[in-house]
């Protein structure tokens, strides 16, 4: 019989070493559910506008366990009783948060597997890997799921201030090198403490917390949301739409079978089955890729344009605004587009659109961000601290957009 150690060191840009504590989490992380995530990536079609943008979920879910390590050591440092099987549930927990994630991440929720978001998805995986591995993810779920009675660890895994954010701030900061998104992550999780039972951040941490939110806003509108991401994004959900609409119709597109069942049933959360949940986990980037690159050459006028737009990057021009975009505008641009290429309007659709992007660096609605000052008093970072833009960062920002083909300018 051969020994193999699991006890393994990764090698990560970020943070340097990230140990693998013990042999559930190292089967876990061997696990093909987990596997897939190197197929992943983290940004969508950020590499488009970030040609560095390569970066994967495998990347980012390690680097979430590893700041939960750092994490636990702190807290335990200072004098917070974290047990061994509750340091387990918060590494698992962390480490297979976002493993419900499909190919291009949220392109695919909202085209694909409609109205099922990746977190409800990540539970369905816990849930399986929870009966293969014989009940051992059972505190894991109940912490990710918040039925756990200690808060602190539902905040640590999904918070304002979380482990979440706080690599994927960190990570997606240097991989596409904007340098404003680079927090603090170090100094973010010695400053954080536990009183009466929730997570806080020691006062003299507030000016962390204040660059860490102002980085996330700047995130946003440089990386997540910078326009050019943005239509990408809008296209691949517009090429995915238009291929499940082909394929209802009896129209055989080559693509990969688990991706043609995606195309041919609609599924819910109802009837997302152990099943249909092995077909979703051979889903990957790849899938779409090859779909894109075969779609280019099909003889549907719509499909294969979008499909060129993509693999081609030569995208639609998007122009932002801060006011609604009037429906007058679209209108006249979907009649002269379809004019232009005898179709019809609804088909002129798929060219032309308007939206809008939200941007809220810090919700006051959500679940605080609480400061703990010297006089042992607890505030919301907001009113604690004396920055006048952390009241404005607050705020939702509302940005509208109008997509169109170049040729119309």
């Amino acid at each position: 019989m051969t020994y193999i150690n699991k006890l393994k060191i990764f090698n990560d840009p970020i943070y340097g070493f990230i140990s693998i504590p013990n042999e559930l989490i190292y089967d876990l992380v061997q696990h093909p559910y987990f596997q897939r995530l190197r197929r992943i990536s983290q940004m969508g079609l950020s590499y488009l506008v970030y040609p560095g943008a390569n970066h994967t979920r495998f990347h980012h879910a390690l680097g979430c366990m590893h700041l939960m390590q750092k994490a636990i050591e702190t807290l335990r440092f200072k004098g917070v009783v974290i047990s061994t099987e509750e340091e387990n549930a918060l590494l698992i927990a962390i480490l297979l948060h976002d493993i419900g994630h499909g190919p291009f991440s949220h392109a695919m929720e909202k085209s694909i597997v409609e109205d099922v978001n990746h977190e409800a998805i990540s539970l369905l995986f816990m849930n399986q890997l929870n009966d293969e591995f014989e009940g051992k993810l059972s505190l894991a779920i109940q912490v990710f799921k918040g039925d756990y009675h200690r808060k602190f660890m539902l905040q640590l895994i999904s918070s304002q201030l979380d482990m979440d954010r706080m690599d994927y701030l960190k990570r997606d900061s240097f991989y596409t090198g904007v340098a404003e998104g680079n927090v603090n992550s170090e100094r973010l999780i010695q400053m954080m403490n536990v009183v009466d039972g929730v997570l806080v951040i020691e006062e003299k941490g507030i000016y962390s917390v204040e660059k860490f939110l102002l980085s996330r806003r700047l995130m946003y509108w440089q990386a997540y949301l910078h326009k050019t991401s943005l239509v990408a994004e809008l296209i691949l959900m517009k090429v995915l739409k238009r291929a499940r609409e082909l394929t209802l119709k009896g129209i055989d597109l080559p693509c990969s079978e688990p991706l043609l069942y995606f195309m041919k049933n609609k599924v819910t959360l109802e009837n997302f089955d152990a099943d249909i949940l092995d077909l979703f986990a051979q889903l990957d980037d790849f899938d779409i890729i090859s779909a894109l690159k075969a779609w280019q050459n099909q003889n549907d006028f719509i499909l294969s344009t979008l499909s060129k737009m993509i693999i081609n990057r030569d995208l639609l021009k998007i122009k932002m605004s801060a006011e609604k975009i009037p429906s007058e505008e679209t209108q006249s641009l979907r009649e002269n587009f379809a004019k232009e290429h005898s179709i019809t309007l609804s088909e002129a659709d798929y060219f032309i659109f308007s939206g809008k992007i939200k941007n809220q660096a810090y919700s006051k609605a959500a679940e605080p961000i609480r400061i703990l000052k010297k006089d042992k008093t607890i505030e919301d970072v907001v009113e604690a601290s004396d920055q006048l833009n952390l009241k404005s960062l607050s705020k939702l920002v509302t940005k509208y957009y109008i997509c169109f083909p170049k040729q119309l300018i």
